[in-house]
């Protein structure tokens, strides 16, 4: 996400909590991104690349927070004492009830921005690292549904994202959002119904794999 948007024209700046992760692109100063003929790719440069909040958010209008879900919580801690009236914070995705948690974490930090939490329904890209400062897009999606809390606000940030990503459509609501989001589904199922893991053994490797059995499968 990064690379495509210095290749839109875009001044980004790329956090992560790591800085080991991001070396190699602060060093060359961006990211080689690849796609498929008719799609984005070249190098994209970077206005900065940190492990300092404050020093990314410092100038930032829209923040993208591209992280499993698992990790939104300590995000909006970290932002919570940087952020400012105006700005847009979009979970891609939200996964389930993302932008509630967010704003939940905010609040109990005591940040008292008037900023807009947006989430989409599912991640934009099909794609994956190549290497420390190489990506790869495989596919970008036609249609994502994208929703603001409160919904009052979904024009405003539709209207902010749509000159770079025409793909995000009105999502209704968060609860909309998360709840057709599949790991939703998927994923609760398999915890409260599994009655284990199967154990495999490949040469030096070991596989864990989720055991959906019929029943299971019939309830997912």
């Amino acid at each position: 996400m990064a690379a495509h948007l210095a290749l839109m024209g875009l001044k980004v700046t790329l956090y992560n909590r790591t800085f080991d992760h991001i070396s190699v692109i602060k060093k060359r100063g961006g990211i080689e991104l690849e796609s498929a003929e008719d799609g984005p790719h070249g190098f994209g440069k970077l206005a900065n690349a940190t492990s300092d909040m404050g020093e990314a958010l410092k100038k930032a209008q829209m923040i993208m927070v591209v992280v499993p879900s698992s990790a939104h919580a300590d995000i909006a801690r970290t932002t919570a004492k940087h952020l400012k009236n105006g700005q847009i914070i979009i979970l891609h995705p939200g996964r389930t009830c993302g932008a509630l948690e967010f704003a939940k974490v905010l609040r109990d930090e005591g940040c008292t921005a008037d900023v807009t939490i947006a989430e989409a329904e599912t991640f934009i890209y099909a794609s994956r690292s190549d290497g420390p400062a190489q990506a790869r897009i495989f596919r970008i999606k036609e249609a994502v549904p994208l929703a603001a809390l409160p919904a009052i606000r979904n024009e405003r940030v539709l209207d902010a994202i749509r000159p770079i990503y025409p793909q995000f459509i009105d999502g209704v609501n968060v609860l909309n959002t998360g709840v057709n989001n599949m790991g939703t589904i998927f994923h609760p199922a398999l915890t409260l119904l599994n009655a284990g893991w199967i154990e495999a053994t490949h040469g030096d490797y070991q596989f864990y794999i989720d055991g959906v059995t019929p029943s299971v499968a019939r309830v997912l």
